[in-house]
């Protein structure tokens, strides 16, 4: 049996469009801040990211082919901490405490959510937060810039 041909994935369609996408494609956080790379979907589908350099995607974007093909990011669970705070002040202390380490943060009003890190989860348990380590679909902000990523 031979594999389908290829997609190419050459630009973002508006958020408000009204599309319906004919494939998904999950990707973690940092393959969404990919814009050329080669992907490969659980059931075989080769899809290549051709999109202006700098281009982050978020949960939810949908992507077009040259051909008109709509496909759909989803964000793909993956290993991260999960952290939440007795109160909504030392949340903010520990969001304030993250940035400055440029570390890629997930900012909720309950919740804060990182990539694995033991130095930062000790740091934050020391602070009096809680710390779960889980799988769950992580979305980082974007910087303040636009897509720049440390």
């Amino acid at each position: 049996m031979s594999s389908p041909a290829a997609i190419t994935l050459i630009q973002r369609l508006p958020a408000n469009s009204n599309a319906s996408p004919s494939l998904n494609l999950p990707l973690a956080a940092e393959e969404r801040t990919r814009s050329r790379h080669r992907f490969e979907t659980l059931d075989g589908q080769v899809v290549y990211l051709h999109l202006p350099r700098g281009t982050v995607l978020q949960d939810g974007d949908l992507l077009q082919t040259e051909d008109g093909l709509i496909v759909q990011v989803v964000a793909k669970p993956e290993p991260v901490l999960t952290v939440t705070a007795p109160s909504p002040l030392q949340l903010l202390q520990a969001a304030y405490h993250l940035g400055n380490r440029h570390v890629p943060l997930e900012i909720t009003e309950t919740y804060l959510r990182l990539s694995p890190d033991s130095v930062l989860q000790e740091m934050l348990r020391h602070r009096g937060l809680a710390v779960v380590e889980e799988v769950q679909p992580f979305q980082p902000e974007v910087g303040a810039y636009g897509g720049h990523q440390h």
